[in-house]
């Protein structure tokens, strides 16, 4: 594993990347939080690093009314504030010449006649050749009169016609439980083939996620032993440390279930516990998560309180800051049932992954915000450097970090110098932005780029989602079956209910300290 004082440059160019065709980008949700803060902040880094196609256009619609200098403006703010590389000015007025804005509502059919107006407009203008891409950032509830509006316009191009394409992003939640992802997927599926469909979920984009395949499949040493045999259980956590602050409204409707583990944990459980795809044509990779999810075991009614903790955090503090309790958000019922925390454990059953369990975690107001996967394996026999039962050697752990440093490290067991036979463990640790030289690309440049290329493998396909919520969906029955009026608490700041020290601690194993 490379050392941190090895420092390998690599630049952009150097990247094999699929060709980019020019294209015209379409943000519905324009004026919005995720396009301020993510979309063009990645926009405005894929053309520091090249990556752009020659020729583009980024149309912004949203409600609020507004001239393209001032969404500029609006956006330019958004790029100095969030983006990883410093705004040039020049390169930024290159930039901003390629953006656009046009104020509109989603269920008027007027708004996309004028859409489809101006997009001819920009792309005569810009000599495009009509490729479109349509970014739904909006609530759910808008996707339909917004596909139905692009189908009766004719922006939505011809079933996946592959020139000029047209393509439709979807930004998460796709539903909130099978029935509902089920009618989302009905409304995109009627307007738009699957092959023009593309589910974000931002997680995929992460440097270290996408490097979860290259460290099982490129690496001869882990594969081998990438099995019940040798290894004893994996956890997956996604700590987050705010509470829920302005997103209560939202969240009372999700909660942590639905809002982290059916798309991220989920998607995460797959990654480590796929079968080597053959290639890495998008389908072929899709296929090899979906082989997961159809092998989770379900969890229902009369095993859920034996294998999920939900919890709420109430008052305390983070980081020195006082944090009130969930019940006392504004936008939060007093009696509120909504988790803001969730511990799993679950198993695949399937010949590589009998009788492993996956302890999956997430929660809001924790110590800190991280995320990582932790592959830990069995233990050695208790002889040679391993007999004395009152101190067993710590196990070997393999931890891929995903935020807030991304890395992974690998915990052996090395003799300590001196004249006694002494063992200790050590970790050998891996830094993206220490090795490489530079920091990685943020996971919404990853995807768009992915988009302009029409590669799909980091994109959930319409089987996959459904398959996550119909597992998801039977907890959530199982739950509401068991009609809990007060779930277990945690205080702000600390890493989660006594309740999920047990789920775990039943089983002889403990919760990695991040």
């Amino acid at each position: 594993m490379a050392s941190n004082s090895q420092r390998i440059e690599i630049s952009p160019a150097q990247e094999t990347l699929p060709p980019v065709e020019p294209c015209t980008l379409v943000i519905f949700g324009g004026s919005g939080d995720l396009a301020r803060r993510r979309l063009i902040p990645a926009l405005y880094n894929l053309l520091l690093d090249g990556l752009l196609p020659s020729d583009y256009a980024v149309l912004g619609l949203g409600r609020t009314p507004m001239s393209d200098e001032e969404f500029r403006a609006a956006v330019r703010d958004g790029v100095v504030k969030h983006s990883r590389q410093a705004l040039i000015e020049d390169t930024w007025n290159a930039f901003s010449r390629h953006l656009f804005y046009l104020a509109g509502e989603n269920d008027n059919p007027q708004t996309y006649l004028r859409l489809k107006a101006r997009a001819e407009e920009l792309e005569r203008s810009l000599q495009l050749p009509g490729n479109r891409i349509f970014y739904l950032s909006i609530p759910p509830s808008s996707f339909a009169p917004v596909c139905e509006g692009l189908a009766q316009a004719g922006l939505a191009g011809a079933r996946g016609a592959r020139s000029p394409y047209a393509r439709i992003i979807v930004e998460k939640p796709v539903g909130r439980d099978l029935t509902s992802a089920r009618a989302i997927n009905e409304v995109t599926g009627r307007v738009f083939d699957e092959s023009q469909i593309f589910r974000i979920d931002h997680y995929l984009g992460k440097e270290t996620v996408q490097n979860l395949m290259v460290v099982r499949f490129a690496n001869s040493i882990f594969e081998p032993i990438w099995n019940h045999k040798y290894i004893d259980h994996v956890q997956i956590t996604v700590s987050e440390a705010e509470g829920v602050g302005t997103r209560a409204a939202y969240y009372e409707e999700a909660g942590a279930l639905r809002d982290m583990v059916q798309n991220h944990l989920l998607q995460l459980l797959c990654l480590v516990a796929m079968e080597p795809p053959y290639s890495l044509d998008p389908d072929v990779v899709r296929n090899a998560k979906m082989e997961v999810l159809r092998c989770l075991r379900p969890i229902t009614a009369k095993d859920v309180e034996r294998f999920t903790v939900r919890a709420q955090y109430t008052e305390g503090t983070i980081h020195g800051t006082p944090v009130p309790g969930y019940r006392r958000e504004k936008g939060v019922k007093p009696d509120s049932t909504t988790e803001t925390y969730v511990a799993v454990k679950c198993f695949v059953e399937n010949w590589r992954w009998s009788g492993v369990p996956f302890y999956l975690r997430t929660g809001k107001a924790l110590p800190l915000r991280a995320s990582e996967v932790a592959v830990q394996f069995k233990e050695i026999p208790q002889i040679l450097f391993n007999a004395n039962p009152k101190g067993p050697l710590a196990p070997n752990v393999l931890a891929l970090r995903i935020q807030p440093e991304e890395g992974l490290s690998l915990r052996i067991v090395s003799r300590v110098p001196g004249t006694r036979a002494q063992t200790h463990p050590v970790e050998m640790n891996f830094k993206y932005g220490e090795v490489f030289g530079r920091p990685s690309p943020e996971a919404y440049e990853r995807l768009l780029l992915d988009v302009m290329a029409g590669d799909a493998s980091r994109f959930m396909r319409r089987d996959a989602v459904e398959a996550s919520w119909a597992w998801i969906t039977q907890i959530l029955q199982a739950w509401e079956e068991l009609g809990q009026r007060w779930l277990p608490e945690y205080p702000a700041g600390t890493w989660g209910p006594v309740e999920a020290d047990r789920l775990i601690q039943n089983d002889g194993r403990s919760w990695r300290v991040l």
